[in-house]
C-alpha cells in the first residue's frame, strides 16, 4: 500500500465520504487511490473555486467535512476565495494540496511555489507530509482538526513521492476535540445583565445556535427579558420560514445597523463578535455598537453555543416561555415586469418545503429575506466571507450533501461569472439545483459603494467599469452549453413558470431573471 491509498482509506474511515477535486500530475496517485476506494465519491470541478466552494456548502449542510484535492500552489490560489468564505463560515474542510516530490522541489520547476504561505491565510491547521509512513496519520489528524472547534480549513500538503511510495498504512480516526462547556459564572452574569437591561439588551448570534432548536431558545430568552435578537448580516446557516422563530439580520449598510442598534446598552454575543462595518467609510464609524454599550460574550465561537443558551434559559427560569413563530403566509403571485420586489414575491410563493436557499443575489436580492420569513420552512445559507463567486459552488455542495432536498441558488450575474463552471458539475452529477440569475447587467453594488466612499460623481468611463451589457451575457446559452436546461424570464409570470418547472422536474435548471 502506498501513501495515497493509506490516506484515502484513512479519510474514508474518519468519515470523509466526498472528494471535490481538480487534480493535476502531482495528484495522480491520489486519483488512483480514489479508484481503489469506490465508496468515496469523487466529484470533478472545472475550476478550483468550484471545488472549494462546494466543500463549504457540503459542510454547512452535512455538518462534517468533504475533502478537496487541488493541484499545487496555483490550484490552491484559484480556490482561495471560497476557502476564505469557508473560514469565515467556521465550517470543517479538509483541504489537500499536492506538491512536487520532495527531491524535486529544489530544482524550482515552473509550478514550484510556497504553498505553505499561500495556505496559511485560510487554514486553521496546516501540515506538510514528510514521508509515506506519515501520510495516513496526517490525514486522520487533518480530519479531527477540521472540526475545531470551531470548524476550520485543515490543509494537508502532499508531496508526490509521499503519495506514491510505500509503506503507507491505514490508521484509525483521531478523536475530535469537543466544544468548550459554557462558563457557569458568565451565564449567570449575562442572565443578571439581561434581566436588568430589558429592551436595552440585544443578542447577536451566528453559527450553530441558528438551528431550529437554537432559535426557540433565543425566542424564550427574548420573551423572558424583553431583549432583541439579531443575526450577523451574513450567516453560515439559519432555519427560517413558517413555524420557526424569526430572527432578523443586521443590515449590510453600517448606518442602518447603527440606527437599528440605537438604545442598546448591553450587547450579548453568541458564536460571533461585536459588529463592525463591512468597509471603512469617510466620516462613518467602523464599530457599529452604540457608544457606551457593554459587550458580553455568552459563547465564543469555540464554545458550545447551544449548551450556553440552554443554561441561560434555565438561569432566566424561561423554560416555559413560548416565543412567537412565523405563520405560513405566502404572498400572491405578482404580474408584470420583473423588479427585485416581484422576484422576491414569486420566490416566497413557490419555495418548496424544506428547501435549501444559497443566497448570493447581492443588491437585487435585498427584498427576499423579508418576503420568505413566512414561506415554507427552509434553510438559508449566506456569503459569509464576502468573496464573490461562492453561490453556485456552495449550492452544488449542498445538493451533494442533501440529495433529498430542493436547492435554490440565488445568484447575481456579475459574481456568477466567477464560478459559472459549477453549472457543469451540477449537470454531470445530476444535482437538484434550481438557479435564479439576477441579470441586471451591472455591478450594482459598486455603483452604490462609489457614492458611499465619497469618491464624487462617477464619469462615463467609470460607469463603464460597472457595466456588464457590452456584450450582454446569455445565461440561458451558457447554461445550455454546460448541460443545464434553462429559460429567460422578463415578467413575473415567466419567472413563476420557470421556477415551477425547475422545482418539479428535478435536476439542474436555470432561470435568467432580466431586470
Amino acid at each position: 500500500m502506498n501513501g495515497a491509498r493509506s490516506l484515502v482509506q484513512t479519510l474514508y474511515g474518519s468519515g470523509v465520504e466526498v472528494c471535490f477535486t481538480n487534480p493535476g500530475t502531482s495528484e495522480i496517485h491520489f486519483v488512483a487511490a480514489l479508484d481503489a476506494q469506490p465508496e468515496m465519491r469523487a466529484i470533478l470541478g472545472l475550476f478550483e473555486g468550484v471545488v472549494t466552494g462546494a466543500a463549504d456548502g457540503y459542510a454547512r449542510m452535512k455538518g462534517k467535512p468533504a475533502c478537496t484535492l487541488l493541484h499545487l500552489g496555483p490550484g490552491l490560489g484559484n480556490g482561495l476565495a471560497n476557502l476564505h468564505n469557508a473560514r469565515r463560515a467556521r465550517v470543517p474542510v479538509v483541504n489537500i494540496v499536492g506538491d512536487h516530490a520532495t527531491y524535486h522541489r529544489h530544482l524550482d520547476a515552473p509550478l514550484t511555489s510556497d504553498i505553505e504561505s499561500i495556505a496559511s491565510a485560510v487554514s486553521g491547521w496546516l501540515r506538510v507530509s514528510r514521508d509515506a509512513v506519515s501520510v495516513a496519520r496526517d490525514g486522520a489528524e487533518a480530519v479531527a482538526a477540521s472540526y475545531g472547534p470551531p470548524g476550520q480549513v485543515a490543509t494537508l500538503i502532499l508531496p508526490a513521492d509521499t503519495a506514491w511510495e510505500a509503506p503507507g498504512m491505514h490508521v484509525d480516526p483521531v478523536p475530535r476535540r469537543t466544544p468548550l462547556a459554557p462558563d457557569a459564572a458568565r451565564v449567570e452574569e449575562v442572565a443578571r445583565t439581561l434581566r436588568a437591561a430589558g429592551a436595552s439588551g440585544t443578542l447577536l448570534v451566528n453559527g450553530p445556535a441558528l438551528c431550529e432548536e437554537g432559535l426557540v431558545l433565543l425566542g424564550r430568552i427574548a420573551v423572558a427579558t424583553g431583549a432583541r435578537v439579531f443575526t450577523d448580516t451574513f450567516v453560515t446557516r439559519i432555519a427560517r420560514g413558517a413555524g420557526r422563530v424569526n430572527v432578523p439580520r443586521l443590515p449590510y449598510l453600517g448606518e442602518q445597523a447603527v440606527a437599528l442598534l440605537e438604545g442598546t446598552r448591553h450587547l450579548v454575543t453568541v458564536g460571533t463578535k461585536a459588529p463592525v462595518s463591512f468597509f471603512a467609510y469617510p466620516g462613518m464609524p467602523s464599530e457599529l455598537t452604540p457608544p457606551g454599550c457593554s459587550v458580553h460574550a455568552l459563547a465564543e465561537p469555540a464554545e458550545d453555543a447551544m449548551a450556553a443558551l440552554d443554561a441561560l434559559v434555565d438561569a432566566l427560569d424561561a423554560t416555559q416561555a413560548v416565543p412567537a413563530t412565523a405563520p405560513e403566509e405566502r404572498p400572491p403571485l405578482p404580474t408584470g415586469t420583473l423588479t427585485p420586489k416581484s422576484i422576491a414575491q414569486v420566490i416566497a410563493n413557490l419555495l418548496p418545503d424544506h428547501a435549501i436557499v444559497m443566497n448570493e443575489a447581492a443588491t437585487a436580492g435585498t427584498p427576499i429575506p423579508g418576503f420568505t420569513t413566512t414561506s415554507a420552512p427552509h434553510d438559508w445559507l449566506d456569503l459569509t466571507g464576502g468573496a464573490i463567486g461562492q453561490g453556485m459552488p456552495a449550492a452544488t455542495g449542498a445538493a451533494v450533501a442533501c440529495p433529498d432536498r430542493k436547492v435554490l441558488s440565488l445568484q447575481a450575474d456579475g459574481s456568477g461569472m466567477y464560478t459559472v463552471q459549477a453549472l457543469w458539475t451540477q449537470a454531470r452529477e445530476e444535482l437538484d439545483v434550481t438557479t435564479v440569475i439576477f441579470a441586471n447587467r451591472r455591478y450594482a453594488i459598486l455603483e452604490m459603494e462609489y457614492s458611499r466612499v465619497g469618491a464624487g460623481d462617477p464619469s462615463d468611463s467609470t460607469r463603464d467599469l460597472f457595466d456588464l451589457s457590452r456584450p450582454t451575457l446569455d445565461w440561458v446559452g451558457l447554461a445550455k452549453s454546460m448541460g443545464v436546461r434553462g429559460v429567460r424570464a422578463t415578467t413575473a409570470e415567466e419567472l413563476a413558470r420557470g421556477l415551477e418547472r425547475g422545482f418539479s422536474e428535478g435536476g439542474p435548471y436555470l432561470v435568467e431573471a432580466v431586470l
